[in-house]
């Protein structure tokens, strides 16, 4: 336990009136619908146990998908479905591979239950290359888009990689994908060695509720359903299953926000791009940026000081580098206000040098 390295979240900061585009949660909260189903589950039911099978939120979410309800799976949060994966999935001799530029809970896990892993070194633009994954594994897992770079996979690519490791469980964790990525579920039906990993965290708003699922063929489900049972039956309590029901059966607001979100994110990278940032491309709800001649460490505190906080990973390769939310249009033109002082300022300082 001493030897362990938790992961470490983005700050949560307490003042109200900072701007905080530091831990991409959607500026647009969840739907109306949900507020509402939640507050209806609000009665003397509390006093019972939920479903654990949540087979009401299965059902859903296999019709929505079109695959059947045995081959979904439901946890407290993407990241506790992750953890049942590393648990239960990738405990083998050859290591996991995963990016060295990936979610940085993957080492995490593979630390907490003594699973071998490699990291394998993204190219020089941040992209993956899937070559390098063609070797004996554990099993693979990467995000697309991918965090924190918010650079997206094509489907034909990550078919390959399926077909290419037939033996080993793929996880594809599409946390980002409602904000332009092309989603791997559909491949579960052709590949068993499959899993799409979602959370309703970043795209309906919700990551207060946490619900996260997994989906793939039967047989991993049913693993997975073996872990969940041998640590926690009840992951899932009413209020965050009326909730994720709510917001599944609301396609409407889901498409109106990620689209609100898509479009800030466009104005964003060009009012970026002329302050002379370096912007990744993103399919996700954030972007990943540098800048040519300030350091982002320097910048990340200088915003600080301004009460609007940005996340900036000590991680060699990205250390230049700044992971900023797309917020509201307000949120992002304070940002940017304050960005272009920032660097006036440090123009000035080098001036007088």
């Amino acid at each position: 336990m001493r030897a362990l390295t938790p992961y470490v979240p983005g700050e949560q900061p307490r003042d109200p009136d900072v701007i905080k585009l530091n831990t991409n949660e959607n500026p647009y909260g969840p739907s109306p619908k949900v507020l509402s189903a939640i507050r209806a589950e609000v009665n003397d039911a509390l006093r019972l146990y939920p479903d654990p099978n949540t087979s009401q939120l299965k059902s859903i979410l296999a019709e929505v998908h079109s695959i059947s309800p045995d081959q979904v799976f439901v946890g407290n949060g993407s990241d506790e479905v992750l953890a049942h994966i590393f648990h239960g999935l990738l405990q083998h001799d050859e290591p996991v591979l995963f990016p060295d530029i990936a979610y940085s809970f993957y080492p995490v896990y593979c630390r907490l239950y003594d699973i071998a892993y490699e990291t394998i070194p993204l190219d020089v633009k941040f992209g993956i290359n899937f070559d390098a994954y063609n070797r004996p594994n554990g099993g693979i897992i990467f995000s697309n888009p991918n965090a924190p770079t918010g650079r997206g996979l094509k489907l034909d690519s990550i078919e390959e990689l399926l077909a290419h490791n037939s033996d080993s469980v793929v996880i594809v964790d599409e946390a980002y994908v409602a904000f332009g990525g092309e989603s791997a579920i559909g491949l579960t039906e052709k590949f068993k060695n499959l899993l799409v990993v979602q959370t309703l965290s970043k795209s309906h708003g919700l990551a207060g509720l946490r619900v996260g699922f997994a989906f793939g063929h039967p047989t991993l489900i049913e693993a997975l359903e073996r872990v969940k049972n041998s640590f926690n039956s009840y992951p899932l309590d009413r209020l965050a299953i009326a909730g994720a029901v709510a917001a599944i059966q609301d396609p409407e607001y889901l498409d109106k926000t990620c689209k609100q979100v898509v479009a800030t994110r466009k104005r964003l990278v060009s009012e970026l791009e002329r302050l002379k940032f370096e912007v990744l491309p993103s399919q996700a709800n954030f972007v990943f940026v540098t800048h040519l001649r300030n350091a982002a460490e320097d910048i990340s505190h200088a915003l600080r000081d301004r009460s609007i906080f940005v996340r900036h990973f000590d991680q060699a390769r990205i250390a230049d580098y700044l992971r900023i939310t797309v917020g509201k249009d307000d949120e992002i033109n304070a940002l940017i206000n304050a960005l272009q002082e920032i660097l006036a300022e440090t123009e000035q300082r080098d001036l007088g040098k």
